[in-house]
């Protein structure tokens, strides 16, 4: 399967963009002539260059406004192929892409233009070049690929087919199925790009907000399987055009190319047992069971503050590792681990940001099938010494240099516990259970990157993207999680270090993990337990409760209940939420407690806005410490 980008997917000069594209297992690229006249070598130059890097040239686009041009305007057109055709044979090409046409002056009718292409299928042909015909969603006459195959059938030339682009075909919201007609012989090239699904004009969001296949909400996997249901057997390529993307990590953007182009395809052949998908065979998505540890690197003050913390919330610690500066805190089903060594990845991480969560442990169905899919997708392994006692546990590289560990029961990898700490029991704590999810804050421009991670490697699905109001700016979040919820992710992306998210990544330099929310089935039985241990919640102002018992009906006695332990609540149709939390240690760090019921799916969204006016009002108060 040859898989491509469009040089204009990604950020950088052309020298950079080819480095990025060969890193990331690309085997060719779709050349953007902008890219090409920004260059200041020549196009045999350019050629041997995209050679060099062992890279094919599979597309050179794009060619704009050829199509029912009157005359002279219309021989005009032809002359400005030729001299394009002559570039192509120079760059070492054969295809280029012909965009239907936006030209105030064209003319309609589908015959006008089979007329058109039928003539320049004739001089691509005296020169060993083809031509494919691509429906833009906003063009003058030409908006469906229905339309532009009918161009192409009746231009009847062997040197002339479509080329088929997702967004082009589901912005319009055009059945895929339709693209099942179409021979696979007579599409030449397949151009892949995703985009949130927002109510706007076609050529503003095409041009700004598209995104990798997997990152946003159109169905890209059903178009792919309406192309491969055809024999189609050409390249794959990904044409993007985001703000974002422009100014992001070249190569950390084109190796997201890559893997969501991987990603698809396992989906499409897994969808489509029938249908031959050139791909190596790669492991399913592997199914999360839940957070198995959280694990901190922390010492000196920083540690015992942190311990403190675990005793106030019910924590105790159970054990030591046996060779290691390292320690195991318990309740329920909840293991954190605090790590003092001053060698290998939580000393790296403890010199880089101090206190952290540097490594999160992940229950899974099969730790090997994660790890081989998440290789095959181009995701870092990673690995270090083992000690004597010590198991091999598989592990990927995860957002900002923290570690993901893989753990099953079928290897017994999930008895690391009894063998390297000697645990054999849990302590009974104050009832919190297990790790309800897990919050990661990072950039908004790197919530695509690690939305596509998590939903490629594991069998996660992703919430719409909604706004988080902060009195200092805006923090955009998304959730994935397990259908059963066994496993929930939210990803927060900060745009200025004023919100909360943003100052504490700045103060943090990157952690991974801002807040680790723990499930109870009491929320108040828990609290009063926690309030002899010293826990002291994050404080909620009188007219938050003031306004929620204006907005629900509570049972006599609760909202006081609520109000005297700072307990916030929402509920919806399906059922009801409590929440409280912790107030910050280590440069914003905090715990969050809640009880869900049952057909609650939610994260208590309506409260955050008011959870973040107390956490910075807290914050800037003066001789009122943050733990």
């Amino acid at each position: 399967m040859k898989t491509g980008i469009a040089t204009v997917s990604i950020s950088g000069d052309f020298r950079t963009k080819l480095a990025a594209i060969a890193a990331a297992g690309y085997t060719g690229i779709e050349i953007f002539e902008q890219d090409f006249i920004a260059y200041d070598g020549s196009p045999r130059d350019v050629g041997q260059m995209v050679r060099d890097h062992g890279l094919e040239i599979l597309l050179f686009q794009p060619f704009r406004d050829f199509e029912g041009l009157p005359e002279p305007l219309r021989a005009k057109a032809f002359d400005r192929a030729e001299r394009k055709f002559d570039l192509m044979q120079a760059l070492g090409t054969d295809l280029v892409l012909v965009c239907s046409t936006c030209h105030k002056s064209a003319l309609g009718g589908i015959d006008r233009a089979a007329a058109d292409f039928r003539e320049l299928g004739e001089r691509a042909a005296k020169r060993g070049l083809r031509v494919g015909y691509e429906a833009l969603a906003w063009g003058k006459y030409v908006n469906d690929h229905r339309d532009a195959w009918e161009i192409v059938r009746r231009a009847d030339h062997p040197n002339v087919g479509v080329v088929l682009d997702s967004f082009h075909t589901l912005s319009r919201k055009i059945d895929p199925d339709t693209i099942r007609r179409i021979p696979g012989d007579k599409i030449f090239f397949i151009q892949l790009a995703d985009a949130p699904q927002i109510d706007m004009d076609l050529l503003y969001w095409s041009r700004h907000f598209r995104n990798m296949p997997g990152e946003g909400d159109l169905p890209v996997t059903d178009f792919m399987r309406a192309v491969m249901a055809t024999g189609y057997d050409g390249p794959i390529s990904l044409e993007i055009f985001n703000d974002y993307f422009r100014g992001s990590s070249t190569r950390g953007v084109a190796r997201d190319g890559y893997r969501s182009i991987i990603a698809l395809m396992d989906d499409v052949r897994r969808a489509e047992p029938t249908l031959e998908v050139d791909l190596p065979p790669v492991p399913a998505r592997v199914k999360p069971e839940g957070v198995a540890f959280v694990e901190f690197a922390t010492r000196g003050e920083e540690a015992t503050t942190l311990e403190g913390t675990l005793h106030a919330l019910g924590f105790e610690q159970s054990n030591k590792h046996v060779n290691k500066a390292v320690t195991l805190w318990q309740q329920g089903e909840i293991r954190i681990v605090l790590n003092a060594e001053t060698t290998g990845h939580a000393d790296h991480s403890w010199n880089a940001r101090g206190t952290a969560v540097c490594d999160i442990g992940l229950a899974v169905t099969s730790a090997r099938d994660a790890l081989t899919r998440a290789q095959a997708l181009g995701i870092e392994p990673f690995s270090q010494p083992t000690g004597p006692g010590e198991l091999d546990i598989p592990a990927m590289r995860g957002l900002s240099g923290s570690v993901l560990h893989l753990l099953d029961d079928s290897s017994g990898l999930a008895h690391v516990w009894e063998t390297e700490f000697g645990v054999t029991s849990t302590p009974n704590g104050a009832g919190l259970t297990r790790i309800d999810h897990l919050a990661q804050t990072m950039s908004y421009e790197d919530m695509l990157s690690w939305t596509l991670f998590y939903g490629s490697v594991f069998a996660m699905k992703k919430s719409p993207m909604h706004d988080v109001i902060d009195p200092d700016g805006l923090v955009r979040s998304q959730v994935l999680e397990t259908k059963d919820g066994a496993l929930r992710i939210t990803l927060n992306g900060a745009d200025t270090h004023r919100t909360l998210a943003g100052r504490f990544l700045s103060e943090s330099f990157g952690a991974p993990v801002q807040h680790i929310a723990l499930a109870t089935d009491d929320i108040f039985g828990t609290l009063d337990a926690l309030a002899q241990r010293g826990f002291a919640p994050l404080p909620m102002p009188q007219n938050y409760y003031d306004d929620l018992g204006a907005r629900f009906d509570f049972p006599a006695g609760l909202m006081d209940r609520m109000q005297a332990r700072n307990v916030l609540y929402d509920r919806d149709d399906h059922g009801e939420f409590f929440q409280v939390y912790s107030r910050a240690f280590a440069g914003g760090l905090f715990f969050e407690i809640v009880q869900r019921s049952a057909g609650y799916k939610g994260f208590g969204a309506p409260n955050a806005p008011f959870r973040i006016a107390a956490q910075k009002r807290l914050s800037h108060t003066p001789g009122v410490p943050e733990s």
